[in-house]
């Protein structure tokens, strides 16, 4: 069975996370979402975009977003790049 590993932080750097929410959030709420950019498309939805320290931070997150009613269309998540622009973990994984 293939495992699937999220991004980690690695070398102290935190992965990057995408939440899609349904309705419009304005950009005064990135103080709310831990300094997150708060960006709103054409169809009505918002990203919140931004470094995720850890499993327990990107939980806390997501329970910003229940606690302000919204309904999470979407995250998404990359990994921290290193120095040369490559993914920090690359190494890890089979076929890398």
């Amino acid at each position: 069975m293939e495992q699937h590993q999220s991004p980690r932080a690695t070398h102290g750097e935190p992965a990057v996370y995408q939440m899609k929410v349904q309705g419009q959030l304005s950009a005064d709420w990135c103080a709310w979402f831990d300094g997150m950019t708060i960006t709103r498309d054409a169809a009505g939805a918002t990203l919140i975009t931004g470094p995720v320290a850890d499993h327990a931070a990107l939980h806390g997150l997501l329970r910003k977003v229940r606690d302000l009613g919204l309904t999470l269309l979407a995250l998404s998540s990359s990994e921290p790049r290193g120095l040369d622009g490559l993914a920090a973990n690359a190494g890890d994984r089979p076929g890398a």
